[in-house]
Parts: C-alpha cells; sequence; structure tokens
C-alpha cells in the first residue's frame, strides 16, 4: 500500500471518528436538555403547587377574617337590639313605679288598700302579735285602717284578733323625690313582723310592682317583642 492509499485510509478513520464524535456530541446535547427540560418543569410545577397552596391558605385566612368579623358584627346587633329591649322594658317598669305615687294621693282608695296589705300580712304570718312599719306620711291612715284590719282578718281566719304594735321610732323610707331619685324610698303600703323578727312579710307598693314585674316579665317580652 502506496502513501496515497494511507494517507486516504487515514483521512477515511479521521471522518469517521469526527462523525463519531459529533453524533456522541449531539446525543449528549439532546440528553442535557431533556434532562434541562425535564428539571425545569419539575421546578415550575413544585413552584406552582407552592404558590396554590399559599393562595388557597390566603383565601382560607380571608375567608376565616370575614366570617369572624361577620360573627363580630351579628354579636353586636344582637347585643344593641337586647340592650334596646331591656331599655324599653325598664322604662315601662319605671313609668308604672311612677303611677304608683298616685295610690296614695286618693286618701280613701289608699286606705282600703292598706287595710287589704294589713289583712295580707296578717295571714301570711299568723301571729297573735305583729310589729308593723309603715311610711311616717301614712302613719295616721294606718291608724285609721287598724282595728277594720283587725277584725277583717278575725273574721277570715275564724282567730281572735291579734295585737299590732306600730313601730313609732324606725319609719319606710318617704315618698321617691325626682331631686334625689338615689335615695332610700317608698312608693306606700306596710310591713308586718313577728314580734321576734324572725319572720318578715313586706307588702309595700314597690315590693308588689318587683313581685308582678318578676312574674309577668316573660308575658311582657313575649307580646312586645314577639319572643
Amino acid at each position: 500500500m502506496n502513501d496515497a492509499d494511507v494517507s486516504k485510509q487515514i483521512q477515511q478513520m479521521v471522518a469517521f471518528i469526527r462523525q463519531e464524535a459529533e453524533e456522541k456530541a449531539n446525543e449528549i446535547s439532546v440528553s442535557a436538555e431533556e434532562e434541562f427540560n425535564i428539571h425545569k418543569m419539575q421546578i415550575v410545577d413544585t413552584d406552582k403547587k407552592k404558590i396554590k397552596q399559599e393562595f388557597e391558605r390566603k383565601t382560607k385566612q380571608v375567608e376565616v377574617k370575614k366570617k369572624i368579623e361577620y360573627s363580630m358584627q351579628l354579636n353586636a346587633s344582637r347585643i344593641k337590639v337586647l340592650q334596646a329591649q331591656d331599655d324599653l322594658v325598664t322604662s315601662m317598669r319605671d313609668a308604672a313605679s311612677k303611677e304608683l305615687l298616685n295610690v296614695s294621693h286618693n286618701k280613701k282608695t289608699y286606705r282600703k288598700l292598706i287595710q287589704s296589705l294589713i289583712v295580707q300580712c296578717l295571714l301570711r304570718l299568723k301571729e297573735p302579735s305583729v310589729l308593723l312599719r309603715c311610711r311616717e306620711v301614712d302613719l295616721s291612715l294606718v291608724e285609721s285602717a287598724l282595728e277594720d284590719s283587725k277584725k277583717e282578718y278575725a273574721s277570715k281566719a275564724k282567730v281572735q284578733a291579734p295585737m299590732i304594735n306600730i313601730d313609732k321610732t324606725v319609719f319606710l323610707p318617704p315618698p321617691p323625690t325626682s331631686g334625689d331619685p338615689h335615695r332610700p324610698s317608698c312608693s306606700g303600703g306596710v310591713v308586718l313582723a313577728s314580734v321576734d323578727g324572725k319572720i318578715v312579710f313586706e307588702n309595700t307598693l314597690d315590693t308588689r310592682l318587683d313581685v308582678a314585674y318578676r312574674k309577668k316579665l316573660p308575658e311582657i317580652r313575649k307580646i312586645l317583642f314577639k319572643e
């Protein structure tokens, strides 16, 4: 084989090796590109999931915050409604309390009422001797109704008339005045107690109003507020 043939073969071998190298390089390049794209997609997918999770978390936070704010507003509204209802009922009770002051203005009617209140107390106490307290302004009126009260009680209870001692040293509070609304006051009525003080029966107009108020409150609220 002459030099020309040898040179030709060498060139062919170089060309083959170069072609093999280029093909291998292309394969490596394609493989690297594919791996890069796969890795890139994985990173993109991971970031998308993170972004989606973060969005869902913040969305839930906003929804929870809205629910809390709505609940707080709803509770505040309910409290305002309840307060308004209580204010209305309280104003009605205050109005009724003021009306009690007119009861004692008609002396004839008030005397009959005092007699009835004394008899009620006696029927509850069932004591042969009792102590009676009243307002100082009602003293003379109570004294005038005392005998009739004892007779009525004796007739109803089928017993002897009891001894009723009026306490003339300690009186019930005076009528309320607008000048000092916080001062202890009494709109009228009486308080009777056993001699030893162990049994006390309050039968003042204020006490009776309180009892009626508590008893009728559910009915009043039902009428006013359709509860």
